[in-house]
């Protein structure tokens, strides 16, 4: 047998190739491998769904809070003014920066009317005192003569007696020193919000934006916290639709041309009935016989129903003179219609009323205030 390195092939074949009886047998799996099994099979359990990412969920969602209360209302006001034609650009530039303005809104609470338990009413003797005074003639006088020509024109244009006009200047405004300092934007925003009279209110404020689209800049639109503005005191609505150019310059300005603000308030009395050449009322002396049930009006009017409600029946003056009514002042010719009315009671001084005189009703509802401008009228006149 060859020999390699030691090894006989015959060996080296008894090795690799013996049978099986000289081969080893495998060896036994160790424990620890033949403790082992396999877990069972889990059932009925179903993989965990794979998570799904939506478009909307890629971000977080913003939240919204629709607006309420005032802000909620000035959308509201913006929307109203849209359908009645103001401009975006007035819309855009005045709504949206408003503020609630609390004082107005007191203010307005504070005039709420009470509820009457009788018919009493407070003499008028002390108002008077209060609203004819010296100081009032006399600067009404002077303002009187300073534009006496223009208030000349001013009468043959509208026919209203200009000392009317003065009177109810100086009653207003205290011949244009007070005139009010609240933005009327904000007023009357804040008392449409408030709701007593919101539609009222709602209007004005309308007519308030359109006087700035008419050019009227909002700096000018100052007044009493209700909304009555410029030297004759007009709402909005008869702002923008009654001043008047009194001067000729082009511009109806009742806010600082006293001149446009007589002319204006000319033509608020002239469209509200003014009849030329015919007086206000009169003062007159009441004879104890008279039979003031024979008298009374059965009128019953549906704007302010308390103030005619004191006034007497319509009669002509040559009625009112056969009853033995005998006027103190100037006469009204015989053939005008006139009421009575008795301030202070019977045995007081009373006055004949004419249409006129309704006509300063229609400035201000109030028998009082209509008395004390006619009143002052006849003194600032009497120069």
């Amino acid at each position: 047998m060859r020999s390699i390195g030691g090894w006989t092939l015959v060996g080296l074949a008894a090795v690799a190739f013996g049978p099986a009886s000289a081969q080893v047998e495998p060896r036994a799996p160790s424990p620890q491998l033949a403790q082992y099994q396999p877990p069972p099979p889990r059932t009925n359990v179903l993989p965990p769904a794979p998570r799904v990412i939506y478009p909307s969920q890629a971000y977080a969602r913003p939240t919204y809070a629709a607006p309420t209360g005032f802000e909620a209302y000035k959308l509201w006001l913006m929307g109203r003014a849209r359908r009645e034609s103001v401009r975006e650009a007035t819309i855009q530039a005045h709504v949206p920066g408003l503020q609630l303005n609390s004082r107005a809104m007191q203010l307005d609470r504070a005039q709420r009317p009470v509820a009457r338990t009788s018919n009493y009413m407070a003499p008028f003797a002390p108002y008077r005192r209060e609203h004819v005074t010296p100081v009032l003639v006399e600067r009404g006088q002077s303002r009187y003569f300073e534009h006496w020509t223009r208030l000349n024109q001013i009468q043959a244009r509208y026919g209203v007696d200009p000392a009317v006009l003065m009177a109810i200047y100086g009653h207003e405004t205290s011949y244009g020193s007070i005139t009010g300092s609240f933005d009327l934007l904000e007023a009357l925003a804040s008392l449409g919000y408030e709701g007593r009279r919101r539609d009222f209110f709602e209007t004005e404020f309308l007519a308030t934006l359109k006087l700035v689209d008419a050019g009227v800049p909002r700096w000018r639109l100052k007044g009493s916290y209700a909304g009555a503005t410029g030297y004759p005191q007009f709402m909005p609505t008869a702002a923008l639709r009654l001043r008047a150019d009194g001067d000729g310059d082009g511009f109806a300005n009742i806010w600082s041309n006293e001149v446009d603000g007589l002319a204006s308030i000319a033509n608020y009395l002239r469209d509200a009935g003014w009849k030329p050449n015919v007086p206000w009322g009169v003062a007159v002396r009441t004879p104890p016989t008279l039979n003031r049930a024979a008298i009374r009006s059965m009128l019953n009017p549906p704007r302010c129903p308390r103030v005619f409600q004191r006034h007497s029946r319509w009669l002509t003056m040559t009625e009112w003179r056969s009853l033995g009514v005998v006027p103190y002042g100037r006469p009204i010719p015989d053939g005008e219609m006139a009421t009575l009315l008795e301030p202070d009671g019977p045995g007081a001084t009373a006055y004949l009323l004419t249409t006129n005189y309704r006509a300063i009703l229609d400035y201000n509802c109030s028998n009082y205030y209509a008395l004390s401008v006619g009143l002052l009228a006849d003194a600032i006149a009497r120069r």
